[in-house]
């Protein structure tokens, strides 16, 4: 069986998503990245870990990436013998997508050591098949900014335009968050008025984005579907906010379920503003884990380094 499959490099953005308004529907990708390797050879599977993966506390058996890769290598009748190696500079469940940076790695990175094409179609709706919705998904796979669309058989990927006009900056605490977890946390039903509102916010959220308009921007991240009951669970999430509206932001929300928060504002000020976020998280803590970081849009999505 070995034979088969040959050595193979893919490389995946991070992505923050929902940005306020845009609940389960939004997401754009950024320059943050899991690099993940295959190296055939020996009589097992072996695992390196680096990065922000190194101090992981998730059992092998349980990794996403591990399973995603040996599932998809298994029902070819195959089993993976050599090293796998992954390295990331994503921060873990601090919303930016990790879990789905991990999926479609390990989907495409076996996919790639049998010398098979990429298969962006199955790898979506493994993604989507894993935590039943992939508005991360849809931005790591193709890069820029996305909206999934629910559909009759299955949810559609939407490209949007985004600005040059518009720049991220980020931060969290040290502690993540369970998605599933805070997800829990929503109401089932809400308003017709709330509903209006949303759809009202997330209009202006796209032309905002598409125009680097921070007026509309600033409109398109206000929230009552899911922000206010994820915020008070992230300690110290509003004052970062407060602070990154003070040091120029035009808008700051929770990136993804948090616990990180994500700006948009002047891309030359992005460092300022993701300094004085992070600096919020850092006394609320006194933990040096603390992070915080500018950041740019990635536009080629998923790639094969090799």
């Amino acid at each position: 069986m070995l034979e088969r499959l040959r050595a193979a490099t893919v490389r995946i953005p991070c992505s923050t998503s929902n940005l306020g308004s845009g609940y389960d529907t939004f997401s754009i990708a950024l320059d943050r990245y899991l690099v993940a390797s295959f190296e055939p050879g020996g009589d097992k599977l072996q695992f390196v870990w680096d990065g922000t993966l190194a101090d992981l506390e998730v059992d092998d058996s349980d990794n996403l990436l591990v399973g995603t890769f040996t599932q998809n290598l298994n029902q070819r009748g195959l089993i993976a013998c050599g090293v796998l190696r992954a390295t990331s500079d994503i921060p873990v469940s601090r919303g930016l997508g990790s879990s789905a940076a991990a999926v479609l790695a390990g989907y495409d990175l076996a996919r790639s050591v049998l010398n098979e094409p990429r298969d962006d179609e199955g790898a979506f709706a493994e993604a989507y098949h894993h935590d039943g919705h992939a508005d991360n998904a849809a931005a790591c796979l193709h890069g820029g900014l996305c909206a999934v669309v629910p559909a009759l058989s299955k949810p559609i990927i939407v490209p949007l335009n985004l600005s040059p006009r518009v720049g991220f900056a980020y931060a969290a605490p040290s502690v993540g968050i369970s998605t599933r977890k805070v997800r829990r946390l929503l109401p089932s039903e809400v308003g017709h008025d709330v509903a209006v509102r949303s759809l009202g916010r997330a209009t202006a959220l796209v032309q905002g984005l598409a125009l680097g308009d921070p007026e509309l921007i600033r409109i398109g991240v206000e929230d009552e579907l899911h922000v206010p009951y994820r915020l008070p669970l992230i300690t110290s999430a509003e004052e970062a906010i407060g602070a990154g509206y003070e040091a120029g932001a035009w808008a700051v929300t929770i990136s993804g379920a948090g616990s990180g928060v994500i700006a948009m504002c002047d891309p030359e000020n992005a460092e300022a503003v993701s300094n004085e976020m992070r600096e919020v998280f850092l006394r609320g803590s006194g933990d040096s884990k603390c992070v915080g970081f500018s950041a740019v849009p990635d536009y080629e999505g998923l790639t094969r380094l090799l």
